[in-house]
């Protein structure tokens, strides 16, 4: 189909790291075509980026914030991926702030994730995050 971006997969994104035998050919696709970025591929690159590299937290925040900032970059919810990633560098998981952002337009947010709830509780004034309850509690 014409004039759709080709899409980025987790192992092209993964060669945003220097020293990884792929960096070369992502590098070159990403600089040379207008690339689409799934959201999913972002919460699996930023657990490659830790896991597989061992980047520290913020740097791998910091290399996904300059990947979508790229011009020929296309994320998909932009602005949802761009609040997780300003939560992010707060120290707070990016694949919960991801979540968190994309549900913003609820009143709430449940999780049974205590950390992700204490954390949410703190910097989300504008919906109630909770752990879910039992029903008659």
């Amino acid at each position: 189909m014409a004039g759709l971006a080709p899409a980025v997969p987790t192992p092209g994104m993964s060669g945003i790291v220097p020293g990884d035998d792929h960096v070369l050919a992502a590098v070159r696709t990403i600089r040379t075509q207008t690339m689409f970025l799934a959201r999913t591929v972002l919460l699996e690159a930023e657990w490659v980026l830790r896991r597989r590299y061992r980047l520290d937290h913020g740097a791998g925040i910091d290399a996904l914030g300059a990947l979508i900032s790229l011009a020929n970059v296309r994320c998909e919810g932009e602005p949802i991926v761009r609040k997780a990633l300003s939560r992010s560098r707060e120290r707070f998981d990016f694949v919960d702030a991801v979540h968190l952002a994309a549900s913003g337009a609820a009143e709430g947010f449940a999780s049974f994730d205590r950390r992700l709830v204490k954390a949410a509780v703190s910097i989300e004034a504008s919906m109630l995050v909770q752990e879910p309850r039992e029903r008659g509690d």
